[in-house]
């Protein structure tokens, strides 16, 4: 099959994008050289790889902020990642800037994310000599870990836009920079929203200058904050001058109420507790890691194989690894 289509692709996106935009024909390129596929862009192909890969399929047992919740409405790592595509897309189409691009580094970002959120990130950091970041594991994953070691192969670009899609150094790309944004947007207004259902706040108690701008409720809120960066973004990616304070604001109202409140928080000590004996448990006994991470432990060590084995855990699977070898089983005679 010749590659009319999707050079046809690329045509229009040089001839619709704005100048400012990443042209997936002038991708940096990939770690290895690689034949092009005749339909897809190489930007259109990276973000089938990551839908299509083992790790995207495990966000959706791994938890957001509400630790193992009962009920089928609170989100995890999957829909928020769904959710941080969404906003990111609409962003950048409005800006005229590549959404493929952006699709793929939003569906990529947390996909070296652990078990149990955030408390699952600061276990694994304080027992790992070299320190966790969630970003850099997502970047291992694509890179190392998938399809058995061989990595995805992505493009330069959506790498960069995963590993640098939190705090820190921003992504060279636009498109990068709207997933930094997106990613801050959908999971504060997805953690209130948690919350609420929770029964841990009302959104009521948000302080009134801050509703009063954003908005009253989710919807009015991302509907407002994405219009904002619609407008200021310019030669990078932003928000109003107000808009952008207040958002700050509105994070530390929730780090003060929901991040750290009991009831979000009660079952986090056990978490982590939970993660550093399994990370303790496999530095003993690397002997029981699974084949593909006992090949690591040969290339890399013993310590980045449990690291990468215990991070790509769901919570369930790390709840009943811990059970079979911790919690005595019941005497059968």
């Amino acid at each position: 099959m010749d590659d009319r289509i999707r050079r046809k692709s690329c045509f229009l996106e040089h001839a619709v994008l704005s100048p400012a935009a990443a042209f997936a024909d002038e991708s940096r390129g990939r770690q290895r050289p690689e034949e092009e596929c005749p339909v897809r862009t190489s930007f259109q192909r990276d973000r089938d790889r990551i839908i299509h890969c083992n790790s995207f399929r495990r966000l959706k047992h791994k938890t957001q902020v509400f630790l193992s919740p009962e009920g089928d409405h609170y989100r995890t790592r999957l829909t928020h990642t769904l959710e941080v595509a969404q906003i990111a897309r609409t962003i950048a189409r409005a800006l005229d800037l590549n959404e493929d691009l952006t699709e793929a580094i939003a569906l990529g970002h947390d996909l070296g994310h652990t078990p149990f959120g955030h408390a699952g990130e600061r276990a694994l950091d304080a027992v790992c000599s070299t320190g966790f970041r969630h970003y850099r594991q997502s970047l291992r994953v694509v890179d190392v870990l998938e399809k058995d070691g061989q990595g995805l192969n992505l493009t330069y670009e959506v790498r960069n836009g995963i590993v640098c899609h939190t705090k820190g150094t921003e992504a060279f790309t636009l498109e990068g920079r709207i997933v930094r944004l997106a990613d801050r947007i959908a999971y504060i207004n997805h953690d209130i929203d948690d919350a609420v259902r929770a029964g841990v706040m009302l959104e009521s108690d948000i302080p009134p200058h801050i509703r009063d701008v954003l908005g009253e409720t989710k919807t009015e809120r991302i509907d407002h904050l994405v219009l904002s960066a619609i407008e200021h973004s310019k030669s990078t990616i932003e928000l109003g001058s107000t808009d952008a304070a207040l958002f700050e604001e509105l994070h530390d109202f929730m780090f003060r109420n929901v991040y750290t409140n009991p009831q979000c928080k009660s079952e986090e000590s056990k978490a982590i507790d939970m993660i550093q004996w399994l990370f303790g448990f496999y530095m003993d006994k690397p002997e029981l890691l699974p084949e593909n991470y006992r090949r690591i432990a040969e290339l890399d060590g013993k310590e980045r194989a449990v690291c990468d084995f215990v991070a790509g855990m769901t919570d369930r699977y790390a709840v009943s690894t811990f059970e079979s070898f911790f919690v005595p089983k019941s005497w059968m005679y």
